[in-house]
């Protein structure tokens, strides 16, 4: 059983003005009907130089069998690693030889055993910063924070879990895992009047990801913050480390960038330096947890990041890899994941149908932490 609740539209919100619902504590459920099934995919075999990829000029995604779930295991004998591949637009690109790939653990080649395809339901979590800080009712913060987690609500398929949770001065649980949207609807619903003016986000951001750390299959974090942190207990450099160990892939929306763009003019030195460090630190925590981070300006910009995120998540390579490094020592270890011409050991280039060069980019976890030996 899952468990982790989502926004009415706002304009059914308008008339539940002061209507506010208890909290709604508990710890986050291992999902069930987690179990991975046989895939099909690439071998690891080395591509010949006419078996390059070439990019089609409209992709499309491969299929993998119905309930398909890749896994990300950090056990030190077997690393299974989820990586997506997307050019400059954020398409996914699919087609990838998995003789093209190479793993480096702690700038060490790994031996690759597998490279499949595949795409699966997702386990996700909605988290919403949700404070007076900056959403205060009917501002134009509150309605685009509604807008984006309710758009993205549907966007969810039907075998899709997930789960609300809003923070402020601490996490809460609105809705727990779920593949209900009338419960999500539910839980968002209780997102009318803030009641602190506090947003811990370093805080909520560890507090969720090591309640999914322990769910098996493809998991993720979906983040709508503006980015700042006020009174967190945790360290920026703590906070990046247990994310690390965590093994959930976050995405991160950042809130409220036209109105510091009009803003802009009259903010102060050290306020924009506030803003400029919040979304820097967002890129970060994205990048060494597999993730994305996206400063939408215009609410025409929603579809097109709900849709690198669904493709992002769905759509990824699994290279799975024993590592050279046997020890169990609870130390943290790097990965690098690259594509290469296995004929020359240089990086792989992309060509599109017309022959022109394509810059693409690799989305992997940064790395992971080995068990301990039990003594």
């Amino acid at each position: 059983m899952r468990t982790l609740k989502l926004v009415v539209p706002w304009l059914a919100m308008l008339f539940m003005a002061g209507w506010m619902v208890g909290q709604t504590q508990g710890p986050l459920k291992t999902p069930d009907n987690t179990v991975a099934r046989p895939r099909k995919g690439a071998d690891a075999g080395t591509p010949t130089e006419e078996s390059l990829p070439k990019i089609p000029s409209q992709y499309k995604r491969e299929k993998a069998p119905p309930g398909d779930v890749a896994r990300y295991t950090s056990s030190v004998d077997l690393v299974t690693l989820d990586v997506a591949v997307v050019d400059n637009k954020g398409n996914f690109i699919p087609g990838i030889p998995g003789g093209n790939f190479r793993i480096l653990e702690d700038n060490v080649p790994q031996k690759i055993q597998k490279v499949e395809l595949g795409e699966a339901p997702l386990t996700i979590s909605l988290v919403i910063e949700f404070s007076n800080l900056f959403q205060r009712y009917w501002s134009s913060v509150w309605y685009q924070t509604l807008e984006l987690a309710w758009g993205f609500a549907q966007t969810l398929k039907p075998e899709d879990y997930c789960a609300v949770v809003a923070y402020d001065i601490r996490p809460e649980i609105l809705t727990d895992f779920t593949t209900d949207k009338a419960k999500i609807k539910e839980g968002l619903g209780r997102l009318q009047i803030a009641a602190w003016s506090e947003a811990n986000l370093f805080d909520a951001l560890v507090d969720t990801s090591e309640r999914m750390s322990d769910i098996e299959g493809r998991k993720a974090m979906l983040v709508l913050t503006s980015g700042v942190d006020t009174f967190s207990k945790l360290t920026y450099d703590q906070t990046r480390k247990r994310l690390q160990e965590s093994g959930v892939p976050i995405y991160f929306i950042g809130l409220m960038q036209m109105e510091r763009t009009l803003y802009d003019p009259y903010m102060g030195g050290a306020e924009r330096m506030t803003y400029l460090q919040a979304d820097n630190e967002l890129r970060t925590f994205a990048k060494e947890t597999g993730g994305a981070a996206f400063f939408p300006r215009f609410e025409g910009e929603y579809g097109q990041i709900f849709a690198q995120v669904r493709q992002a998540l769905r759509s990824q390579y699994v290279i799975t890899y024993q590592p050279g490094n046997t020890k169990h020592d609870g130390t943290f270890r790097k990965i690098k994941v690259e594509l290469v011409n296995p004929a020359t050991n240089e990086p792989l280039p992309m060509r599109d149908q017309k022959g022109k060069p394509v810059k693409y980019q690799i989305i992997a976890k940064a790395g992971y932490k080995a068990p301990r030996a039990v003594e």
